[in-house]
């Protein structure tokens, strides 16, 4: 069962304050820090890398890392890249191409504060420089490529990038079950599933571990596009930091659409309660089990 709310804020709070300064850290030494580039972009990314936010995949792939024993040193540069992932597909996913939103963590979002060329090329760079990151500064090679290899996967054609495709595709449609679960698997579950297992590489799991870790990150990546869903139906602008209510604007397939918003907080939980399942048998993995409980009980 999830835990009650107040409970499962308050040990995501304590969490968030060991590690967040691990990971602003990690995003300082390792996110462009000498870069030649052209100003005006270095500044474009940056604006929109430090713009704030929770930093959840990098914690992910933290606690996750901590869950199997392994030090969490080795581990920040993958977690800086998927912060810089996940960036740059927010930079892409408000460009008036795709979801036109004006509003981003609070503030204009990268091509109203600059322009639509630059957040363009502010994307790219950063979905390139996050693979610069691992393959520099992870020094074991097979670490390295395992972790670029799964974030690849994660970020691009089978994952983030064919679920929006997927997700613009479905803008107008009569949702179904299979369509709703392969979009929110592929568009926000396969990165969040990725930082989970890249912090088990980096712990030093073995393969019966990381298929676990797996199993836990695709549950918990599905339970937290469902709480999005509903967030975009009654939670505030001042709560989210963006623009609510996109997704009825746009018609788009959302599990409140599909089940009414009590049927997908009951699913949201029931996803959660089976990821947490699977952490049975590590013995530190009580960071997992703080960010799966908040999943379900945050309300922004």
């Amino acid at each position: 069962m999830v835990k009650d709310s107040t409970r499962s804020k308050d040990n995501f709070e304590r969490l968030l304050s060991r590690m967040n300064p691990l990971v602003e850290q990690a995003l300082k030494r390792y996110a462009w820090p000498q870069s030649d580039a052209p100003r005006r972009l270095v500044e474009a990314m940056s604006y929109s890398l430090q713009a704030g936010g929770k930093r959840l995949r990098p914690m992910l792939v933290l606690a996750a890392c901590e869950a199997v024993g392994g030090e969490l040193e080795p581990a920040l540069p993958v977690a800086a890249a998927f912060e810089m992932i996940h960036t740059y597909s927010l930079i892409h996913d408000d460009l008036p191409a795709m979801d036109d939103d004006d509003l981003r963590r609070g503030q204009p979002t990268c091509h109203k504060a600059f322009d639509e060329a630059t957040a363009i090329l502010a994307g790219d760079a950063m979905a390139t420089y996050a693979f610069q990151a691992i393959l520099t500064h992870v020094s074991d090679p097979a670490k390295a490529v395992a972790a670029g290899r799964e974030l690849a996967v994660a970020a691009g054609l089978e994952g983030m990038v064919g679920g929006q495709m997927a997700d613009l595709e479905g803008e107008g449609c009569t949702p179904s079950a299979d369509e709703l679960r392969y979009i929110h698997e592929h568009k926000t579950g396969a990165l969040i599933t990725a930082a989970v297992v890249c912090g088990g590489i980096m712990g030093g799991a073995d393969l019966q571990t990381l298929e676990k870790l797996r199993s836990y990150g695709k549950s918990i990546g599905l339970a937290f596009q469902v709480i999005d869903d509903i967030l975009d139906e009654t939670a505030t602008a001042e709560q989210l930091g963006k623009s609510p209510g996109k997704d009825s604007a746009s018609n788009k397939m959302t599990y409140p659409r599909l089940y009414g918003l009590e049927g997908a907080q009951k699913y949201a939980e029931e996803l959660i309660s089976k990821a947490c399942e699977q952490l049975q048998g590590l013995k530190m993995a009580e960071g997992l089990r703080t960010i799966a409980d908040y999943f379900v009980a945050r309300t922004h």
